[in-house]
């Protein structure tokens, strides 16, 4: 058997008391035979907290556990003892408030990504350390005007978002509509990733592995692998999509449905618009409506080239070749029978945010990310992780993230433009805390109709111009790549709203 590595011993932390044998060496998991994923089961839907009385008040316990993956006990982390942890449904002007309990070995923190909510105190503030037997009180009061949408929660402490990410610590956020979408059935499809060796631990991933951005050789839906989703025929269902991934990008197609997208991330159309597929970059959501037809159709994640660096050479972890799985990977299989159903009503228009396009701009600014071979430890703590000299530096502006140091301040109530500028081959997805962006161009490409993101994919040795309203909120945030290893390998800066 082979011990586990002091990283991996790090952050599954109390874990040994369950799962492992105890002894002198250290900690040693169980031995157990190499077991193939479960599939074929029913999907299950996370557990679910729902606010009453503009109120929802929830305990979150992050903590080690032997959980189930894939339909095998793996030793990993999850919030609540599940992975994904509760899904939380709130309504605009709703105070959410989560009292996060740090059970790790590490430290921790807690992000609710896209609320529009304060990033002061203890808001939607990434820069608070819950240590290991820590607790925090998180309070977020949602605008009275907050949009819809789906949206999720997962850990922040720089340095160690990936690790705790890919060992299960993630969940979903629902902000209902404030007049109901009918729908059949109401399903979240929280996606994530990640990898177990033959004893059901998660490996430590290789510095080049974090360079790239890894890959999990498991492709999960609510941490099954391939479950079954039966419906009648004429279902519109809607599916709240959510990709968790460190890294992965997911082209997804349903062939055989019809799909109908009613908005990404925050982000609303007027009318549900008619896709094939969709793309989600690491940490987009998706808020679909899929209307079923007879037979049987297969949610699949297709290959997606997001670029590498010269003489990067892939892993293991993930496919890498679109030969390697021609037709991508099952992520779950939709079974349509039985008599059909009535239609449902028509979908209600949708009301989205403000078009920024004709309006004024206070300033503008450019938000380089740049990737490439550094000679040693950079600005704001080098490589972490303890990678040292001759690994790729990851910046953004030519820094590498320092959390004492503020990157761009912004007078409060300003309208700015940004153009976000990739200079390297890898596709970068770009991530602003708190306030959503209204992409504007895409490599000179203007927008035909009001496009708002707070995740946006920044393609390899691409630009994309997007504005933002600095509303509501004042503080100090984040904006990052949100492929998480480059984010813990320094490609964050800090904005202060004043």
């Amino acid at each position: 058997m082979k011990p586990i590595s002091r990283r991996q011993a790090l952050l599954l932390g109390g874990i040994g008391v369950a799962g492992t044998a105890a002894g002198g060496a250290g900690l040693i998991w169980t031995l157990t035979a190499r077991e193939a994923p479960v599939t074929g089961s029913d999907l299950t839907q996370p557990p679910e907290e729902r606010s009453t009385d503009g109120q929802l008040q929830v305990r979150l316990e992050a903590a080690p556990g032997q959980l189930l993956l894939a339909g095998r006990q793996a030793a990993a982390l999850g919030y609540n003892g599940g992975i994904p942890g509760p899904t939380l449904r709130i309504r605009a002007g709703d105070v959410l408030k989560i009292g996060l309990v740090n059970k790790l070995a590490q430290t921790t923190n807690l992000h609710v990504h896209g609320l529009h909510v304060s990033p002061e105190g203890n808001g939607d503030n990434v820069f608070v350390a819950v240590d290991p037997g820590g607790t925090f009180d998180y309070e977020y009061g949602l605008p009275d005007d907050h949009p819809p949408g789906v949206y999720w929660y997962h850990p922040h402490h720089h340095g160690m978002v990936a690790d705790q990410i890919f060992a299960g610590l993630f969940g979903a956020i629902i902000v209902e509509d404030p007049e109901p979408v009918e729908a059949s059935a109401e399903r979240v499809l929280v996606i994530s990733d990640t990898t177990l060796d033959d004893l059901g631990n998660i490996p430590e991933v290789p510095a080049m592995e974090r360079m790239r951005g890894r890959e999990g050789e498991l492709i999960l839906v609510n941490g099954q692998s391939n479950p079954h989703i039966s419906a009648r025929p004429g279902q519109r269902e809607r599916w709240r999509i959510i990709n968790t991934c460190v890294s992965r990008y997911l082209r997804l197609r349903l062939d055989g449905q019809r799909l109908q997208l009613l908005g990404m991330d925050s982000g609303r159309f007027p009318t549900p618009r008619t896709v094939n597929e969709l793309l989600l970059t690491p940490g987009n959501r998706a808020d679909l409506l899929v209307t079923t037809t007879t037979g049987d159709s297969t949610l699949r994640a297709l290959y997606q080239d997001r670029g590498a660096m010269p003489g990067m050479m892939g892993s293991g972890s993930g496919a890498r070749n679109p030969a390697d799985q021609p037709d991508g990977t099952a992520l779950a299989t939709l079974r349509v029978a039985g008599d059909p159903v009535a239609a449902l009503t028509a979908v209600p228009a949708q009301q989205g945010l403000a078009d920024l396009r004709s309006g004024s701009v206070a300033a503008h600014r450019q938000i380089v990310l740049a990737a490439g071979m550094g000679g040693g430890m950079g600005e704001g703590g080098g490589m972490g992780g303890g990678m040292g000299g001759g690994m790729m530096r990851f910046t953004i502006n030519g820094r590498e993230f320092d959390e004492a140091r503020t990157d761009v301040t912004v007078a409060a109530g300003d309208v700015e433009e940004w153009t976000l500028i990739n200079t390297s081959p890898m596709d970068h997805p770009f991530h602003l805390h708190v306030w959503p962006m209204q992409i504007i161009e895409e490599n000179g490409r203007a927008t035909n109709a009001a496009l708002w993101q707070d995740v946006v994919n920044v393609p390899a040795n691409g630009r994309v111009k997007v504005r933002v309203a600095f509303k509501d909120f004042r503080g100090r945030s984040a904006y990052h790549c949100h492929i998480l290893d480059h984010e813990d390998l320094g490609m964050m800066g800090a904005v202060d709203v004043r």
